[in-house]
């Protein structure tokens, strides 16, 4: 079973799901060392599976895959059908149409991890939740490596309870959706290093610290609090091989767009991105539904890309965004590995 001990450089590329985590990227940050990423959300599972084999291209290197965990049916759709009716003017503006509610969050989450099971994926990461102990089980049974995404001591814990190999400890400065274990739950404040402190009180599983990680000190500094590895996403969304929408790529650095939020906006979950006029115009009224509200935004999200208008995307981005680059993800891969040998 893959080990992060087995990483020469203990950086991982943290999956980001819509696009930027491309297989290029996957095979970039793997061939120079570190640990490269997939993200399954919001693809099909045969999508997926082509991913994967362009990912295999890179023999004995291994690269991991992340899966959200479904969130529970929808039982009340008011919140979502008055943000419809919100979103209706901006939608007819635009000549787009905003698909219908669904109540079930149906990603093929069944299929995909049965899918990961059959390639026997070398590591494999959940999101938003706790994967079924059967899927465990399953990817254990092929020497799958299993990650637990944890915002908390308490889902901490659970994790460990549910036999997950390593968890990755997501701080509060982390961009994109956090990975609280409900929808409806309020992300944590409390610093990485603080968490990562007080989840190895508890556990011995081995750490992946995630969250707003921008240079070699502060990765020297997490390593050296007990974290085995670090996660970083922001990092690699302006690299060459990086899938992120031009514009998004081009906001990261645009003086307009100075502060990152944390917003409900665009999916109905907290996630940190740059605000600009659609967090602005939606923020507070946007309902705690995930994915409704991602499935009802997305037409608009897409149209935004077409048009290449950065005020209708989402911008997601952790606070350390203006140290993103535009090189080959292997320069910031061995840059970030060589400022870290000195900081230590």
């Amino acid at each position: 079973m893959f080990s992060l001990t087995d990483l020469r450089v203990p950086i991982i590329a943290a999956p980001m799901a819509g696009g930027a985590s491309t297989p290029e990227l996957v095979r970039s940050v793997s061939a120079e060392g570190g640990l490269g990423f997939l993200a399954a959300g919001y693809k099909t599972p045969d999508a997926l599976a082509w991913q994967i084999t362009d990912a295999q291209r890179s023999p004995r290197r291994p690269f991991g895959v992340n899966v959200f965990v479904p969130a529970p049916p929808l039982t009340d759709r008011t919140g979502v059908e008055a943000y419809r009716q919100e979103l209706e003017a901006t939608a007819r503006d635009h000549g787009v149409g905003l698909p219908p509610t669904r109540d079930a969050d149906d990603d093929g989450f069944s299929g995909k991890v049965a899918l990961l099971i059959e390639q026997q994926v070398p590591v494999v990461s959940f999101t938003f939740g706790l994967p079924p102990a059967e899927a465990v089980d399953g990817l254990h049974a092929v020497d799958s490596c299993v990650i637990a995404t944890v915002t908390s001591v308490r889902e901490a814990v659970l994790a460990a309870e549910r036999g997950v190999d390593v968890l990755c400890v997501q701080g509060p400065e982390a961009g994109g959706h956090r990975a609280t274990f409900t929808t409806a739950e309020e992300p944590g404040t409390t610093p990485l290093p603080d968490l990562i402190s007080a989840i190895l009180e508890l556990s011995k599983l081995p750490l992946i610290a995630a969250g707003g990680i921008r240079s070699g000190a502060g990765i020297a500094a997490l390593l050296a609090a007990g974290a085995h590895a670090v996660q970083l996403g922001t990092a690699f969304l302006r690299t060459e091989e990086s899938g992120a929408h031009q514009a998004h790529k081009d906001a990261l650095v645009n003086p307009n767009f100075d502060r990152t939020v944390v917003t409900r906006a665009f999916s109905g979950r907290p996630a940190r991105g740059l605000r600009n006029a659609f967090i602005a115009e939606h923020d507070t009224t946007a309902p705690r539904a995930y994915p409704q509200v991602h499935h009802l935004t997305s037409g608009l999200r897409a149209d935004a890309g077409r048009r290449g208008d950065p005020d209708g995307l989402a911008l997601w981005a952790g606070t350390g965004f203006r140290a993103a680059r535009d090189e080959p993800a292997s320069v910031v891969l061995a840059r970030l590995w060589q400022d870290t040998s000195r900081a230590e």
